[in-house]
């Protein structure tokens, strides 16, 4: 018995001893490759992000100190939302060329508070190139988006200057050379001991420029559009948040989502028809304004951008005639109304029902990565990326519904297009449509 428990425990020792010598052998390994605890902590620790600190204006703080944490977060977020409002404005007078800048401003400034987290979640700050590629894909991709978007809707333009037609001709070309350029130096930057982290953060980049740029490129498409597509969608979201703040601050009792706590369906609710409402209210003073509803349009005779044209029927007032329940309640038996109005319900439902699973997402995101908030450029809001979480969802679901229910062809991009090509293949345009109109009747067969 003694014998059989001396050779159990001789065994334990032996299994004990092997393990050991195991465990050393992969801690020499480690050692071996480079891979110290601290180099391996971000793949399999819990990320940790440094908390900003208060911003709040000094002179704020001093003006409402005597309130409770609560409303002092209150007074601070109206003040900053109405200078915010006010600002928005401001850049909205100054026209869609201005807007667009603003829309390029705010995009650089959501990818460098994502990419900041990234930095800040995987301590990458000596990763080589990391930060110099993170930026330069930034600037390839936004080089590849802003010249469709230049080739797309000012050809008129692009033609007429011998450069620009060379850079539209070989654009993606050039968009792609100037991509696989930062794509070697990813793979030239490789360190054997920061592999799995380089490529964390090549997808992270890629990802943030994805949600981002892309988004942003929709947004001065909507714009293009016209001022009104940019400006109703956007409103309606900005609406959504206010409403939805101020009816759950004042009446919310039931919790909406557990990703977002301070979320209620009172707020929720609240904040769908306010939201409705207000989208109808201002469509309805926007459409009679040609400066909103006219495409953004270059003129090759005064060498400058303009937004002036004859509205579409869509910005014509028109009689509907009203149910006969809704007839009776009211007394009127048709109602005047812009067609976009009409519109203007779908985009408000969507702000208000879709667009907050947009700030669900980024409150799931920043739980992931224990943070507050991408940063703290606003007091009492955040970072730009917690203004604008909503917004680029939302500028997604407007740029398909034009494409969808209201985009048909236009006439001006195909005479650019037409007078772009050589003059034989415009005769035998010419010649073709000349044919098919007289086959239709339309035109006057020749004696």
């Amino acid at each position: 018995m003694t014998e059989l428990r001396h050779r159990g425990t001789t065994e334990n020792d032996l299994q004990h001893q092997q393990s050991e010598d195991k465990g050393s052998e992969n801690e020499g390994k480690a050692e071996k490759d480079g891979a110290s605890d601290s180099e391996t902590k971000p793949d399999t620790g819990l990320p940790e992000v440094p908390v900003p600190a208060d911003d709040t204006p000094e002179v704020l703080n001093k003006a409402l100190s005597g309130l409770s944490s609560r409303w002092k977060n209150w007074w601070v977020r109206g003040i900053l939302t109405l200078a915010m409002i006010s600002f928005f404005f401001i850049i909205i007078y100054l026209g869609p060329m201005v807007l667009m800048l603003i829309v390029l401003c705010v995009q650089i400034k959501c990818f460098q508070e994502i990419i900041h987290i990234g930095y800040s979640v995987y301590h990458s700050y000596h990763l080589p190139w990391f930060r110099t590629l993170s930026w330069y894909f930034l600037l390839c991709v936004n080089y590849f988006f802003y010249g469709e978007t230049v080739t797309d809707y000012f050809s008129n333009l692009v033609q007429r200057e011998e450069p620009l037609r060379i850079l539209s001709k070989y654009h993606r070309l050039i968009s792609f050379a100037l991509y696989l350029t930062g794509f070697c130096m990813f793979v030239l930057s490789l360190v054997k001991k920061h592999y799995r982290l380089q490529f964390y953060m090549f997808g992270w980049t890629h990802v943030t420029l994805l949600i981002v740029v892309t988004q942003s490129h929709l947004i001065i498409h909507n714009l293009f559009e016209g001022m009104i597509w940019f400006i109703v969608p956007i409103s309606c979201v900005i609406c959504n948040d206010i409403m939805a703040y101020m009816f759950g601050f004042f009446f919310g009792r039931t919790p909406l989502i557990k990703l977002s706590p301070k979320k209620t369906w009172e707020g929720f609710i609240g904040g769908f028809f306010s939201t409705v409402i207000f989208g109808i209210l201002l469509s309805y003073v926007m459409a009679g304004y040609s400066f909103f509803v006219c495409p953004v349009a270059f003129n090759s005779d005064h060498n400058s951008f303009e937004v002036d044209c004859e509205p579409s029927d869509l910005f014509q007032l028109q009689d509907y005639a009203l149910p006969a329940a809704l007839e009776s309640l009211t007394g009127w038996p048709t109602l005047r109304l812009y067609p976009f109005q009409i519109h203007s319900i779908s985009l408000s439902a969507f702000a208000s029902l879709m667009g907050p699973f947009g700030g669900f997402f980024a409150s799931g995101f920043k739980r992931a990565f224990k943070i507050k908030d991408f940063a703290n450029t606003i007091p009492g809001h955040g970072g730009i990326m917690d203004r604008f979480d909503c917004q680029y969802l939302m500028a997604t679901f407007v740029n398909v519904y034009i494409a969808s229910f209201i985009r048909g062809p236009n006439p001006a991009k195909v005479v650019q297009q037409l007078l772009a090509l050589r003059l034989d293949q415009q005769l035998h345009i010419f010649n073709s449509l000349k044919t098919h109109l007289t086959e239709r009747g339309l035109l006057e067969e020749a004696a």
